[in-house]
């Protein structure tokens, strides 16, 4: 039954003709993919780069094939030839050892397929994974707020995961069942041509279910794989959070909205194999039902001696890989479908353009960098808030070596400023220029290398220490390490730890406390050594003493750099060059500590909350 959210829904679609239409159109697109096996081109193409193994693979694809259906060939000589000798022993075995020689071949060929075809599976996923990791990492922050990060990452998971199933296993199957299906109906025609017709006959009986099946199986897996994907993200997201579930007792509340989410996913899945099994069952009664009344039909050839014995033993093995052939088609065709639907949502992620991207020709900064910043009549609100302005018609000036601090309330637009001055989102209106030259008009890569950042909360990798602190510079040495994690008062922590700089942090940095992590990111944005910083709530994290050892440490680092700070502790941007005042978007004051006390604004009433200089 619908809650009210999803008749709210549904309410406000049928309410708004251009989402009702694009709803439709959404809808039709994608019954047009469940049609087709297209998406799979994509993990074809990948193949093709590697040819010799593409081709030793159908080689030895060809030879097994081959091989499986010449053993019937066999049977027929030794039936007809070795039996028919009478008691001679050596004819007998001449023909029997010809069998054992089509055995030996099949066997040595079914290793080769085995080895190609599971080493093209393994490169081709891990090539998709490597190329869909590279666009990732190529697209802006606006993309990964209209798309969970947690629901990509299953998707690089169990979608590459039925891939690799696919190329490795399924399309050897279905090319082997095709080969075995295509040559054995030739040897039957051979063999028995009258018999054969009435096996082609019922071929198109086949290929009907295949064909109505497999569309609602294809629109099925995707959804399968939808539900898995949201398994993997709600699991991601509990275990991260495990203190906060813990802490406010809802674990009965996450294993219930799991539950519901596991239960999702086996019904959607419950229903694709409802269809799968369908489907196998009339093509397995259609193929194996017509290939027994075609034996029905050969026996009485027997018996009246218009067929010889060696040919209806190879007609009936023949037929039995026919007809196996047909059956396996049948489920392999399900098994395509679903890689065909992990295939279509990869091939998204693939072709997903970056919202930032370098221009055609990127205009070079100025060298040596300066280090001034301005932004000019810029109005920004964020793609996935587009009612809400986060700046308005905002202007500021930074000089070269100007410290300036921006606070406000909440939801004021600090961080904003700092989004766009590292391009991660462009302006809907107005200019940012660095040293003079526009964002827009520079390589992405070249605006970041001359700003360093010191997030609000610490934000470490799953690596060690000196990973951690040379994410900042990858070529910095120990000595400019350590020297840079003393200025940060980094260096005692770090000292003690069991391995030193090699010692593994653990997941997002859970074996340090807070002000740990956070004077490690201290630490690696004095390693980066750019003309710009950008402090954001730097020493939130740390206690009375340390803040006031780094405090000293980021006064001096600033001496020489253009700094903007944001803080909500007052008390951190006393000695700022200039406070920015912003509330709602705009700049409300701007001025020193004390002409902005002095003036009874917005500031002066923050600072009284703070400081308890007068009655809140």
């Amino acid at each position: 039954m619908d809650g009210p959210d999803n008749a709210d829904s549904r309410a406000a679609k049928a309410a708004d003709p251009a989402n009702a239409a694009s709803e439709r159109d959404a809808e039709a697109a994608a019954s047009r993919k469940a049609r087709s096996l297209r998406p799979l081109l994509m993990v074809w193409r990948t193949a093709l780069r590697y040819p010799g193994h593409l081709v030793a693979a159908l080689a030895a694809l060809l030879v097994t094939a081959s091989a499986t259906l010449a053993i019937p060939a066999g049977f027929k000589l030794v039936i007809d030839r070795g039996f028919a000798s009478g008691s001679d022993p050596e004819e007998i075995a001449r023909w029997f050892r010809y069998l054992l020689l089509i055995v030996a071949v099949l066997a040595v060929g079914t290793a080769f397929r085995f080895f190609f075809v599971s080493w093209l599976g393994e490169r081709v996923v891990a090539d998709v994974r490597l190329a869909v990791q590279r666009n990732l990492l190529r697209l802006a922050p606006a993309f990964y707020e209209e798309n969970s990060p947690k629901e990509i990452a299953s998707r690089m998971t169990s979608d590459t995961a039925l891939i690799e199933q696919v190329v490795g296993t399924t399309v050897s199957v279905a090319l082997r069942n095709l080969l075995m299906g295509i040559g054995g109906i030739a040897y039957l025609f051979v063999l028995a041509p009258q018999l054969t017709i009435g096996l082609v006959l019922v071929i198109p009986l086949v290929v009907i279910p295949l064909v109505v099946f497999g569309r609602k199986v294809r629109t099925i897996s995707r959804d399968s794989q939808d539900r898995v994907a949201d398994i993997g993200a709600m699991v991601t997201e509990v275990l991260s959070a495990m203190k906060i579930v813990q802490g406010f007792n809802q674990e009965p509340r996450e294993a219930e909205r799991f539950g519901a989410a596991v239960e999702r996913s086996f019904q959607t899945a419950r229903r694709r194999i409802m269809i799968r099994s369908v489907m196998t069952a009339a093509v397995i009664f259609l193929v194996f039902g017509a290939i027994t009344l075609l034996m029905w039909r050969g026996a009485v050839g027997v018996s009246t001696g218009s067929i010889s014995g060696g040919t209806i033993a190879a007609f009936v093995i023949t037929g039995g890989l026919v007809a196996g052939a047909f059956g396996a088609l049948a489920e392999v065709y399900g098994d395509l479908l679903r890689g065909a639907g992990a295939a279509s949502r990869l091939s998204e992620l693939l072709e997903e353009a970056p919202a930032i991207a370098p221009p055609a020709r990127p205009q070079p900064l100025p060298s040596p960098p300066r280090g001034s910043l301005s932004f000019r009549n810029v109005s920004f609100r964020y793609p996935t808030r587009p009612e809400v302005a986060a700046l308005r018609d905002f202007t500021l000036e930074v000089e070269p070596g100007e410290t300036v601090a921006i606070v406000g309330p909440s939801g004021a637009g600090k961080s904003t400023i700092f989004q766009l001055a590292e391009r991660f989102y462009d302006p809907q209106a107005g200019t940012i220029r660095l040293d003079g030259i526009p964002l827009t008009s520079a390589d992405p890569a070249d605006i970041r290398a001359r700003i360093a950042l010191v997030p609000q909360d610490g934000v470490l990798f799953s690596a060690n220490a000196r990973d951690n602190l040379r994410y900042g510079n990858w070529d910095a040495t120990d000595d400019a390490i350590w020297d840079a994690a003393r200025i940060a008062n980094a260096a005692d922590f770090l000292a003690a730890l069991p391995q030193g700089l090699d010692t593994f942090l653990g997941e997002n940095g859970a074996r340090l406390s807070g002000g740990q992590q956070q004077r490690l990111a201290i630490a690696r944005a004095l390693l980066r050594d750019t003309p710009i910083l950008l402090l954001d709530e730097a020493t939130s994290a740390l206690d009375a003493e340390s803040e006031r050892l780094v405090q000293d440490a980021l006064e001096r680092l600033m001496a020489d750099r253009t700094t903007l700070v944001i803080a909500h502790r007052l008390a951190t941007v006393r000695a700022a060059d200039r406070i920015v005042v912003m509330d709602g978007g705009r700049i409300v004051e701007q001025g020193t500590h004390a002409t902005l006390t002095r003036a009874g604004g917005l500031y002066a009433r923050l600072a009284r909350l703070q400081f308890g200089t007068e009655p809140a």
